[in-house]
């Protein structure tokens, strides 16, 4: 862990500029592509996302990728739906990914690709592979195919239909095609080498019959392409150069080139891998993440607490601030786990230079000043932002009744405890000095329900004209001029760093039970009243906050809290 910390800490230290794609191992391929000329050099990626469930922050780093490395480079890149699995997709994900990646900033232009666009080439090339005997209908169930497979250190065992005469294989298919066979009854396989030490060489599956209509197509097909086959001709029939891929796909290359050697493409593509980003305290599996959904864990696919992109936009991520992370991650060829923390670092940066400072009380505790006048009340002019000189100040009402965090005040407080308590003065900000004099608490209960203070007319400013000094700083909101909102505390969904590891473990036990506290009744500085879905602040001494997009209206507000103000990642990376 403290490799991979001080690893991504050196990363954070070179990176001069938020979504730029900088030097790294892909780059060298296309530099290598461009001096020999391979391509002319001509440079095309294309981001291909399956349309079965919503797009995480492992996608943003492959949208940044693909879309970068092409911008970069002075190419283009396609956004190609891989709908080839009916029975997992739906329009609902396709307009999401779509929405995704435009508040991402990048645009597809007039390059929306769908594999289902192929259906018919696709079903083409198969008959070619049957005719070139290259490809045979196979009638073994998929747990046959898995033990004739073999393993890592044993051959397979060829399909005893493996030798089918051409014209029964195309016959064969045909009917296939037509619906005359259930599911799980044939498919069609390539022919290429049972003893290849390459498993995913041993006659792989490259179509399968699937009764389930599709979003676009409808029920004009029975039959539906497996990735491995319909991935690299879609990658060539759309003239990519570079198909960038996980890790995971490095031991799918052979059989990428296989195909497209075979078939006698026209454009040669070229597959590139690079590790996937893994995140701690989360899970990146659109299964996993599915599950979280569909078992209510989570309020939906949006949940500020999910690492999906809409999620984390509702939260109050910017995508600068995930362009931004992407960038300083970097492209490397191993898997790796990057620290939750350096996302929360990289949207902090950015909300605390352009986020408006405000008050709120999230527990409030009511604070009477006794010696102030009844039904007076004043503004102070406070600044906006001290990190933006062009920020600007507003006006803040004070009156003799205030509300104050139920923390800022203790009856028995600890040494150095430098806020209020019985007897001791602290500093309201920007107005006066308060010293506690009294508190008022319920019969029934004992707790303290009130806190009685005086203050000192001479401080207004918060600054004491005899001199003397008051360590402490305390928030405050106007009790008569308050506005009531809900504020949504969250934390870290999982209480383990590698959710889902042990095998043992059910990922779903290991949910944090704490990811999410309500807050009702906050009280907030009266300008905030018109505060819209998106906007975003920094509650003083708090944290920073969004209005939330999708419960949040007027005269209704609720607030989510981005991320806290305390800064790890700073931290670990100023170490030396």
């Amino acid at each position: 862990m403290d490799a991979q910390v001080d690893g991504i800490a050196n990363e954070l230290n070179t990176t001069e500029e938020a979504g730029k794609i900088y030097s790294n191992f892909i780059q060298d391929i296309i530099d290598e592509d461009n001096e020999t000329n391979r391509y002319g050099k001509r440079v095309h990626t294309r981001f291909p996302p399956e349309p079965n469930g919503y797009l995480h922050i492992g996608h943003a780093k492959s949208i940044c990728l693909n879309f970068g490395i092409a911008e970069q480079n002075g190419g283009l890149c396609n956004l190609r739906f891989d709908d080839t699995n009916p029975s997992k997709e739906d329009t609902e994900y396709v307009e999401s990914i779509k929405a995704d990646v435009k508040w991402l900033g990048f645009d597809w232009d007039d390059r929306l690709y769908y594999a289902s666009d192929y259906f018919d080439k696709l079903y083409e090339y198969a008959i070619q592979l049957i005719k070139m005997g290259k490809a045979y209908v196979c009638d073994l169930s998929a747990d046959e195919i898995r033990q004739y497979r073999g393993t890592l250190t044993e051959p397979g065992k060829e399909s005893p239909y493996r030798n089918r005469s051409v014209e029964e294989n195309l016959d064969l298919f045909m009917r296939m095609k037509n619906g005359e066979f259930e599911e799980g009854t044939r498919v069609l396989r390539a022919k290429i080498d049972m003893a290849s030490p390459n498993l995913n060489m041993r006659d792989p599956v490259i179509y399968r019959i699937i009764k389930a209509p599709h979003h676009r197509s409808g029920d004009k097909w029975c039959i539906y392409p497996m990735y491995d086959f319909a991935h690299p001709i879609s990658d060539s029939l759309e003239g990519i150069t570079h198909s960038i891929c996980t890790l995971e796909f490095e031991d799918h290359r052979p059989l990428y080139n296989w195909f497209i050697e075979t078939l006698d493409m026209e454009c040669k593509t070229r597959q590139i891998e690079f590790a996937r980003l893994n995140l701690n305290y989360t899970v990146m599996s659109k299964r996993k993440l599915l599950k979280l959904v569909q078992e209510g864990h989570v309020r939906g696919w949006d949940d500020p607490r999910m690492p999906t992109i809409s999620g984390l936009r509702r939260r109050g991520y910017t995508p600068s601030s995930i362009r931004n992370f992407c960038a300083r991650i970097g492209v490397a060829k191993s898997n790796s786990t990057v620290d939750i923390s350096l996302l929360e670092h990289c949207i902090r940066e950015e909300l605390n230079e352009k986020a408006q400072r405000v008050m709120a009380v999230l527990r409030p505790l009511k604070l009477v000043i006794d010696n102030y006048p009844e039904g007076e009340i004043e503004e102070f002019e406070v600044q906006n932002n001290p990190e933006d000189p062009n920020s600007g100040t507003r006006k803040v009402p004070f009156s003799r009744v205030l509300y104050i965090e139920k923390d800022d005040f203790c009856e028995n407080p600890p040494k150095k405890y430098f806020r209020l308590a019985p007897g001791q003065e602290v500093r309201l900000k920007g107005a006066y000095i308060v010293k506690c004099v009294d508190v008022v608490k319920d019969d029934k209960t004992g707790e303290i329900i009130e806190v009685h203070c005086t203050y000192d007319p001479e401080s207004r400013g918060g600054n004491a004209p005899d001199g003397r000094k008051v360590k402490g700083t305390i928030h405050w909101v106007s009790a008569d001029h308050a506005v009531d909102a809900e504020v949504r505390l969250y934390d870290h969904l999982f209480t383990v760093p590698n959710p889902g590891a042990d095998e043992n473990v059910d990922f779903i036990e290991q949910l944090n039970p704490n990811s999410l506290e309500v807050l009702k009744s906050c009280k907030l500085e009266p300008g905030l009243a018109n505060a819209k879905p998106g906007d975003m602040f920094q509650f003083l001494r708090l944290g920073y906050f969004c209005v939330d997009s999708g419960d949040s209206k007027q005269g209704s507000l609720v607030f989510n809290r981005t991320v806290t103000l305390k800064d790890t990642w700073a931290k670990i990376a100023n170490k030396d």
